[in-house]
């Protein structure tokens, strides 16, 4: 599964899974998991720039990806450890003016978190190394500055719960992505800073990731 990058076929991102990250956008809290999809051209590994498009308000989101293993639909929640393969450390990179202006007019998100580079990602986490989803650590710094720090016990939906949504509508399939949600503390990044994360379990690191943001480059 270490290449789920080139073999999944979809990214699906859950929105407002954590109940401080909905209050601090002015959001209600959910009382059923939503999600969206992104492509899978947006994806950048470790050491990748994330471009800034001109006139958009770039902001962090430190997420846990799940990678699934196996092909699924309908699947029970009590199921769904089975088709879990492993996890990954990942931003989801979103244009926040674009957003909320999509939201004023009741349109998709797609623009706001579809761009190039949107979907910095980490290696692939075997499952064995992460026994208990339901207690990772994750945090996020800009420029060695803390901006996000959470843990996945405070997830409004679990992981198995966030499968079963999702295989109600859409098939999950080998290599597929499932961005779980992101913690308090989301915000700008500009071109010239540079965001590191960590995903880590029990104190150990198990992955750290380093991003430099630049200015997307003029077609012309």
């Amino acid at each position: 599964m270490a290449d789920f990058i080139k073999t999944g076929r979809k990214i699906i991102a859950i929105g407002r899974n954590y109940s401080e990250h909905a209050k601090e956008l002015g959001n209600a809290v959910p009382t059923e998991p939503f999600f969206f999809l992104k492509p899978t051209s947006s994806y950048i590994t470790d050491g990748q720039s994330i471009e800034i498009p001109a006139g958009c308000e770039v902001h962090h989101e430190l997420e846990l990806a799940v990678i699934i293993g196996k092909e699924g639909r309908d699947i029970l929640a009590e199921d769904a450890e089975d088709y879990i393969a492993g996890y990954a450390l990942s931003l989801d990179m979103t244009a926040r003016n674009i957003q909320d202006k999509a939201k004023k007019e009741s349109r998709p998100w797609t623009v706001s978190k579809g761009y190039d580079t949107f979907s910095p990602i980490g290696s692939f986490i075997p499952k064995a190394e992460i026994l208990d989803h339901g207690n990772v650590d994750l945090s996020l710094q800009i420029d060695g500055v803390t901006k996000q720090e959470g843990n996945t016990r405070d997830m409004i939906f679990s992981i198995p719960a966030l499968i079963e949504n999702v295989s109600s509508v859409m098939k999950l399939q080998e290599g597929d992505v499932i961005m779980t949600g992101t913690p308090k503390g989301v915000g700008r990044v500009l071109p010239g800073q540079t965001i590191t994360c960590d995903l880590s379990v029990n104190g150990k690191v198990l992955s750290h990731l380093t991003f430099p943001a630049v200015d997307r480059p003029s077609p012309r």
